[in-house]
């Protein structure tokens, strides 16, 4: 049973399935393939023939388990409230566990992702490189046609300095400070929205916030984690509990990180000792737009527009990480509905999942972008000119198929358009 201690670990949950199919409603990738191994009721099905040993770990299983995005959809909508999301994430860990991550995982995991003076290395090559991929306005660019097999993605650049390059590593307000909050920058806003972490920071400045940026945070692990890698998971979570000791919260712009720095205590812990520390570190942590509203207690209405927004109709997306996995829905629309000089429409179905998932998107990018179709009618039907989220992985998904439509939304992140 040593194989599978983490699918024993959740074993209630995959008990807990009544095998109603009610998920099947509300699971974007089986709305998509519409097979039985897509939706939760199957993944449960499957996994408790493993801890039962009547199914092994197979590369079709493997398949099987990978095909998730890990939205919570069918969690949030299960009449028995069965976490299948745990399930599916155990599964991985034990499949890694006695399997292995493979070539390519182990070294992005293992040998960058575990190290953010390897990771911002790699990023600068890449950055060097980046005239290779044309560009497609702005500053997205998509892959080349010769590299047909992944798709014409369009992504944003790399930046040409990163968040770590340009941070000091204490901000402190004019007057005395309300408190004193560590910010964690997260590989997205450090290498391609630097400029949203600058205006995070001096958001906060200007509210009485002081802001430490420890240069020893490292990423918070979500791709490491959700792929079952748990070793380079813990990892990376003694380095960001290390690295943020000192404060009194920790703050992030992105819905992903502030979710995963939230679940360390659920996935990681290996002992009573950890799982404390896990707890107590997950407790400091908020999203920026709930600490805004939640903690800062900032009246929306009070906040001002940018200029460069003025006269724009607006919608927002729900990340999945932040409406399901940290229920934060009416914070971030409270602050667009403040802000004057906006139009504010509700996008249908704000809440879908974009089709993301993180590396899901690099696995399944045809999937992804049947996914994302849904996303775009919700969008054209607001006649929004920008659509605003807190999720830069979101952002790029976003961005990438509203290209693909034809559609003229720009995207921004909720701290983009307030002073």
């Amino acid at each position: 049973m040593e194989d599978i201690k983490e699918l024993k670990r959740v074993e209630q949950y995959a008990d807990q399935c009544m095998k109603c199919g009610f998920c099947s409603f509300f699971c974007p990738v089986y709305q998509e393939e519409r097979t039985e191994t897509a939706v939760a009721r199957g993944k449960n099905y499957l996994t408790k023939l493993i801890i039962k040993g009547e199914q092994e770990f197979t590369p079709e299983m493997a398949g099987i388990i990978g095909k998730c995005l890990l939205c919570k959809r069918c969690v949030a909508n299960c009449p028995a409230k069965t976490q299948s999301d745990r399930v599916v994430v155990a599964a991985r860990a034990d499949m890694v566990r006695k399997k292995g991550l493979g070539f390519i995982k182990g070294f992005v995991f293992r040998k960058v992702m575990a190290d953010r003076s390897a990771m911002g290395r790699y990023a600068r090559l890449m950055q060097s490189f980046q005239w290779l991929f044309p560009k497609t306005g702005g500053n997205v660019r998509h892959l080349p046609d010769f590299i047909k097999s992944m798709g014409k993605r369009n992504f944003p650049e790399l930046s040409r300095f990163f968040l770590r390059d340009r941070v000091k590593s204490i901000y402190s307000p004019s007057g005395k400070p309300r408190m004193r909050v560590g910010f964690f920058m997260g590989c997205a806003i450090d290498f391609v929205y630097p400029d949203l972490g600058l205006k995070v920071i001096d958001f906060l400045v200007k509210r009485g916030v002081e802001v430490v940026v420890p240069k020893e945070q490292n990423c918070c692990g979500a791709a490491v984690y959700f792929s079952g890698d748990f070793e380079t998971g813990r990892q990376l979570a003694e380095a960001n509990i290390k690295a943020f000791r000192d404060v009194d919260c920790i703050v992030s712009a992105c819905g992903s990180c502030s979710s995963t720095l939230k679940d360390y205590q659920k996935y990681l812990p290996e002992n009573e000792d950890t799982q404390k520390r896990y707890s107590a570190f997950g407790e400091k942590v908020k999203d920026v737009t709930e600490f805004v509203i939640d903690v800062l207690k900032v009246d929306p209405s009070t906040l001002k527009l940018k200029k460069e927004f003025e006269g724009k109709t607006v919608t927002w997306h729900d990340p999945c990480h932040l409406v399901r996995y940290q229920n934060i829905k009416e914070q971030p629309r409270a602050v667009l509905k403040g802000l004057k000089g906006i139009t504010y429409a509700e996008m249908p179905n704000a809440d879908l999942c974009c089709g993301m998932g993180g590396s899901f998107s690099v696995y399944h990018y045809d999937l992804t972008k049947k996914i994302a179709a849904k996303k775009m009618d919700g969008i054209k039907a607001t006649g929004a000119d920008i659509v605003v989220t807190a999720c830069p992985g979101c952002m790029v998904n976003l961005i990438d198929n509203i290209a693909h439509s034809g559609m003229p939304q720009k995207v921004h992140h909720l701290l983009e358009l307030a002073e």
